[in-house]
């Protein structure tokens, strides 16, 4: 008989009751009835194999949880990783490092007053061997995310990256090239950019969601969480390698050489759709994909982390870009680089959610505010600079000038901004009516868009450029010549392009009649004076009606030598466009032809007989006519006699 058997007591309200404090030995119960002992007997076995079943269960939990112990130790941190073996293997190892967790949960259960010295000590050896668990599951989470990483070649997206093109610095002191290197055109249209890959290799994903949801349900979220962002990480930073994005410092980007720079720029703008159109959402579904299980906000918060370095890398660039000091060259990648930022503000939104991604969003905001007020503040810069360019040298050969080809070519380029700059230029400055009409036309005043205005406003800078530098010319011709070609070559610039658009009919009416008022002046100044020796008046004696030879001589002699020298003079002038070449040529022709037959048709037969007649008469019409053609080809050439002579 055991010491503490049960005994019956007798509460305050007269119920028996039995308590472990109050047993007593039988032999000391002589008062007891058959009944109670009867009870009090019973009662003793019970307890008697409660205690039995006790012993025999620490017995088995202590078995179970050196099983547990070796299963798990036997693939220590010196052991290759589990899932390069079989994927049973894993299985057994996942299997048993649940049995684990599902242990420590029935023994935390326990109640504490319950717990005796040898349970405490399971317990803490099986919160050992879990973190062992935890610890290898870690390693191989971390191993299968690199082992399995998919390659992210260009090739394997909608991405195409085509061979950097070698950019010209279009700066104020660059004005003597045509060419201007406008808006990047893209690669790609929008849907075919908008898609999702395997950043993870399918045949990986089922173990590594069984790893994480094991980690979470053994509450090692946090660590699982970690060496996934870590990984991850190091993967979206790939990303931006194989999309030719180094990593670069502020001052780096201000130093560096504005060819190589405007490069960059353009495989940036690759670079960001890609990376966040492809990429970013590749990696978003990846990690919920993997993470699912963990809650909303935890799985937004990891993919927050893992791609908040990759993606600031892209926007401190743009920064860096944008806050460099602004010049006209910089007009069109700032633009570029505006319009491509705004038009992925939507997916960058969409990816990072208020919550986790207010920062990221925040400097996305503020790098496209730094862009708009780089694109004001080039502009502006771009506008001085044509005011600013000027010279003491006329141009030679009164040819369409490089400043106004660089300009024509700029704002060209510029039209395909027009929306952008449209909301950009907005109150740049105080805006009014801008005249378009010409010396003898209607005045006509243009209301119209931001950047209708300011493309006006640049070609009346332009206009008055190109005057200051026509009177650079002492010849009043070459003055005007070098007008008509000016105007002309803008002109055919605005109607070949989306210019039109913006500087309106209007505009291209009124500057069509200032060049050919310039034609005509020209015409004028360079050939009276050529004309005014095959004029009637004078031929003839006073009172005499027959026409003096000795006048029809010098009449003769003075058109040839004029003739010569304007032919001389201007088959080194220039006009490039073949056709108002050809215009101005039919009209010269028309009216020296003209005026030649008819003097010569008059008054040859008075020198006939004389000697050396050929010296007066060195022209037929015909000849004229083929030497007209050789104007304005800029060689010059000179007339010593006709070569059939």
């Amino acid at each position: 008989m055991v010491d503490n058997a049960p005994v019956v007591a007798v509460a305050a309200d007269g119920q028996e009751t039995v308590t472990r404090n109050s047993l007593k030995p039988l032999e000391e119960m002589d008062n007891l009835t058959d009944e109670m002992f009867n009870i009090i007997t019973e009662l003793e076995a019970h307890y008697s194999d409660m205690t039995l079943l006790e012993g025999k269960r620490i017995s088995d939990i202590k078995e179970r949880v050196h099983r547990l112990e070796e299963k798990v130790l036997i693939w220590d941190s010196d052991q290759p990783m589990i899932s390069d073996r079989d994927s049973e293997e894993m299985a057994k190892f996942l299997q048993a490092v649940d049995e684990v967790r599902q242990l420590i949960e029935h023994l935390g259960n326990l109640q504490s007053s319950d717990k005796h010295g040898e349970q405490i000590e399971l317990l803490n050896c099986s919160h050992s061997i879990m973190q062992m668990a935890m610890s290898r599951l870690e390693e191989e989470l971390v191993h299968l995310l690199v082992k399995y990483r998919q390659p992210v070649e260009p090739d394997n997206t909608s991405f195409r990256s085509a061979e950097e093109e070698i950019v010209h610095d279009y700066s104020s002191s660059s004005f003597d090239e045509e060419s201007i290197d406008g808006k990047i055109q893209s690669d790609t249209d929008r849907d075919s950019e908008d898609f999702v890959i395997d950043l993870i290799h399918p045949s990986a994903i089922s173990s590594l969601k069984s790893i994480v949801e094991l980690m979470l349900l053994s509450n090692y979220d946090k660590e699982c969480c970690q060496a996934y962002i870590s990984v991850r990480k190091d993967a979206l930073d790939e990303c931006l390698a194989v999309l030719g994005m180094e990593k670069l410092g502020i001052e780096e980007i201000l130093r560096m050489d504005w060819n190589v720079l405007s490069s960059m720029i353009k495989r940036w703008n690759r670079a960001m759709k890609v990376f966040i159109r492809v990429y970013l959402v590749s990696e978003k579904h990846l990690c919920d994909l993997i993470l699912g299980n963990i809650t909303r906000s935890e799985t937004d918060n990891c993919f927050v982390e893992s791609s908040r370095n990759s993606i600031m890398q892209l926007l401190n660039f743009g920064e860096a870009v944008a806050i460099g000091p602004p010049k006209p060259e910089k007009l069109f990648r700032m633009l570029d680089m505006y319009e491509c930022l705004n038009d992925l503000l939507g997916d960058v939104e969409a990816l990072f959610l208020e919550e986790y991604g207010s920062g990221i969003l925040t400097e996305c905001h503020e790098v496209l505010l730094r862009l708009s007020e780089s694109v004001r503040g080039s502009f502006m810069k771009f506008k001085y600079a044509i005011q600013s360019n000027t010279s003491t040298t006329p141009f030679a050969g009164g040819r369409v000038h490089p400043l106004t080809k660089y300009v024509m070519n700029y704002i060209k380029a510029l039209a395909d901004y027009g929306k952008t700059l449209d909301l950009l230029l907005e109150d740049l400055d105080e805006k009014g009516p801008i005249s378009v009409a010409d010396d003898g036309g209607t005045d006509t005043s243009v209301h119209s868009s931001p950047v209708a205005w300011h493309l006006l406003s640049v070609t009346s800078i332009l206009e008055s450029n190109l005057e200051v530098r026509s009177m650079l010319y002492q010849d009043g011709s070459l003055q005007n010549f070098f007008m008509m070609n000016n105007i002309y070559y803008m002109v055919q610039k605005v109607k070949d392009s989306d210019l039109q658009n913006f500087l309106g009919d209007e505009w291209i009416r009124a500057h069509k009649r200032k060049f050919r008022q310039h034609a005509t002046s020209y015409e004028r100044a360079s050939w009276s004076s050529v004309l005014s020796f095959l004029k009637d008046e004078g031929i003839c004696s006073r009172g005499s009606s027959t026409p003096s030879t000795t006048v029809l001589k010098e009449r003769f002699k003075s058109f040839n030598a004029a003739f010569e020298e304007v032919y001389r003079i201007q088959t080194g002038w220039f006009i490039p466009d073949v056709q108002l070449r050809d215009e101005l040529r039919i009209s010269i022709s028309l009216k020296v032809l003209q005026a030649y037959r008819t003097f010569l048709g008059r008054y040859s037969a008075h020198l006939d007989g004389i000697r050396h007649r050929d010296k007066y008469i060195k022209y037929f019409p015909d000849d004229l006519e083929r030497y007209l053609l050789d104007l304005f080809e800029g060689s010059p050439k000179s007339l010593q006699y006709p070569y059939w002579r």
